[in-house]
Order: C-alpha cells, then structure tokens, then sequence
C-alpha cells in the first residue's frame, strides 16, 4: 500500500468519524483507532519484510448512542447499526441480497449482515413495512449508530 492509498483512507476515516478501523490485505496490515498511534505491519510471513509505517491516528467526535432503529415521524423508522463492523448486503459474494428498495419485509427478517471480529451478526427489521433507502454500500466499514435501512412502517 502506498502512502497516497493511506493518506486516501484517512481522508475515508475522517469524513465518516469512524474511530477505529482495520485493512488486511497478503502482504500487510493497517489497523488505526481514534487517539492512539497506530502502526502498519507486515507479516513475518514471506522473504523480506514490509514496511513499517506510523501515521498519526484519526479523531472522531463521539456520537450519541442511538437505538437498533429509531422511529422517524409517524411512518418512517430508521434501521442503525448496533455494532461496529463490515456491512454486507447477502449471506455471501455473490448471492442475492438479503432486500432492496421497494422490497416488503416483516418483523424478525434479516436485512443484512454486519461483521465484527470474524462473526457474523443477523441485522433484523424490528418492524413490518417497505424498505425505501439503503444508507451503507456493500463491505463498507459501518460505526455504532450509523443509519444502514430506512424502512416506511406498515399503516
């Protein structure tokens, strides 16, 4: 990774306030958190090692913690991340998403998945309604709180 592609990613870090965020890839690892001095590493895998680079971690405004969805005027209700991790849109590459907009879902359906630490988490509707906006691309990085599903509520 190049110092153009890290400063890129900073600039990705600071627009979102994310305060921590991590990026493996074969020959490397970058891993930064919000007030600390992060590092990037290469595996002692492999005939010579990586660099190593220090860069000076991103500082994000904490956010208040708001509820899995919150309810917005009398039809809308807002579906937040609960967790900090990777959202995905279906069970796996390739596969068809768990909805779209315009898609009918219910109560207790999986929207989609987050992943934190190498577990999968169901993310499920908490209401009955249709599903008019999708906040989050899939593999993107999502924060606690962030908006992920807008969904319009059943009358």
């Amino acid at each position: 990774m190049t110092l153009d592609e890290i400063k890129q990613l900073i600039d990705f870090i600071r627009e979102r306030e994310l305060s921590e965020f991590e990026i493996e890839r074969a020959d490397f690892k970058l891993r930064i958190k919000s007030g600390v001095v992060v590092h990037a590493v290469a595996p002692p895998v492999g005939p010579a090692p990586g660099p190593v680079a220090t860069i000076p971690a991103v500082a994000a405004s904490p956010a208040p913690a708001p509820a899995a969805a919150e309810a917005i005027g009398d039809d809308l209700a807002i579906v937040t991340s609960p967790i900090v991790g990777t959202f995905y849109r279906s069970s796996e590459p390739g596969a068809k998403a768990f909805v779209e907009v315009g898609d009918t879902v219910r109560k207790g359906q999986v929207l989609c998945i987050i992943e934190a630490m190498k577990l999968m988490n169901e993310i499920d509707s908490e209401h009955d309604g249709e599903v008019v906006s999708i906040y989050v691309q899939n593999g993107q990085a999502v924060q606690y709180g962030e908006r992920l599903f807008a969904v319009r509520l059943k009358a």
